[in-house]
């Protein structure tokens, strides 16, 4: 039996990747190290069998070496990070800490325990996004592993560092990594802080669709299970200090994207008997569109305005692709959370 150890692993992308490696590899064991700060919930992951959590930091040296050297564990995926752009403008600090020092801390654990072992096989891999490239125009083409670092935000900039590192470690030291850059992830588990998520929720409660700027931002959208695929790809198929772009192949404005949330909303409580009870302050249980809640609010500082993924090197060496289309992975999600009341109603509190 293998042991992971998945930072992050009660998060949104870890404690999806806990499952999806608990369906597709039963016999191994995944540690999950995991804070437990506001984004973090135990309940994610009910139902992962071979899932053991760990409350503890990444920050903390010590624990993580305890855990590789007990557990024998030999490969790391770390995904733990702070994400939400706009508490990186209000309070940078946490992003420096967790995202930048904390990973700091894992790669210093795993030299500790692997360097100075026997030199077996081992893999760090590292999590980052799509964001560490800055913004493109609507005529430039999309990132890919070549493109120049420019981060605009704390958020990105944190993680643009924590990609350094990785590297740095790889070619200084020998430390076995691969990092992969991910377009923005919507599925199961995922904080109401995040576009779909609490546009879903803010619809249910009748709450107004608050849209940043003209809603024209353009984004890459990718289903959290085919982003846990292409990781798995990368563990088995990645060269060791390569990094790789993970898209979704799906290029939309957020416009675009809210509308569809609008209508999916529209359509389930045509669809579901009972919903305009659980929802009454919902517009769709008024008879009236979601649409109508739609509404225009200031831009957020530094807002990058388009980022695309060219998937081309992940597909010809890792053989990676993503199958989910958009509308069939928001529709999924849509019912999920409808499913999943339980577990939101811990994160969301309605406001307009």
């Amino acid at each position: 039996m293998a042991s992971l150890l998945v930072t992050g692993g009660a998060g949104f992308i870890g404690g999806n990747f806990v499952h999806y490696w608990n369906a597709h590899h039963p016999e191994d064991s995944v540690i999950v190290l995991d804070a437990l700060a506001y984004a973090g919930n135990r309940k994610t992951l009910s139902g992962a069998s071979n899932a053991e959590l760990i409350v503890g930091d990444i920050r903390d040296t010590n624990l993580v070496e305890r855990l590789l050297s007990e557990r024998g564990i030999a490969t790391i995926v770390h995904f733990a990070a702070e994400s939400h752009v706009d508490s990186s403008i209000s309070g940078p600090d946490v992003f420096i800490d967790t995202n930048i020092l904390g990973t700091h801390s894992l790669l210093k654990a795993a030299c500790a325990v692997w360097l100075a072992g026997d030199g077996k096989e081992h893999r760090f891999h590292h999590i980052s996004t799509d964001e560490v490239f800055g913004s493109l125009g609507p005529e430039n083409q999309a990132f890919n592993e070549a493109t120049p670092y420019a981060p605009n935000s704390p958020y990105s900039a944190s993680k643009a560092a924590s990609d350094h590192l990785v590297r740095a470690y790889h070619h200084t030291y020998g430390l076995q990594v691969t990092t992969s850059n991910c377009s923005n992830n919507y599925g199961p588990y995922q904080h109401p802080e995040k576009l779909i998520p609490l546009f879903l929720l803010n619809a249910l409660h009748g709450c107004t669709l608050p849209i940043y700027g003209d809603g024209m931002n353009v984004r890459d959208w990718l289903h959290v299970e085919d982003h846990c695929r292409g990781i798995e790809a990368c563990l088995a198929k990645g060269q060791l200090g390569e990094t790789y772009n993970l898209g979704g192949g799906a290029e939309l404005p957020n416009m675009t994207v809210i509308d569809a949330i609008c209508r999916e909303v529209d359509r389930a409580f045509e669809e579901i008997d009972g919903l305009a009870d659980r929802f009454p302050a919902a517009a769709a249980a008024k008879g009236q569109k979601t649409e109508s809640l739609k509404a225009l609010v200031a831009d957020r500082p530094g807002h990058d305005r388009r980022y695309a993924i060219d998937g081309a090197k992940a597909f010809a060496e890792l053989g990676y692709e993503p199958r989910q289309t958009f509308d069939d992975g928001l529709r999924r999600t849509l019912r999920w959370y409808l499913d999943h009341e339980d577990w939101w109603r811990a994160h969301f509190r309605p406001r307009n």
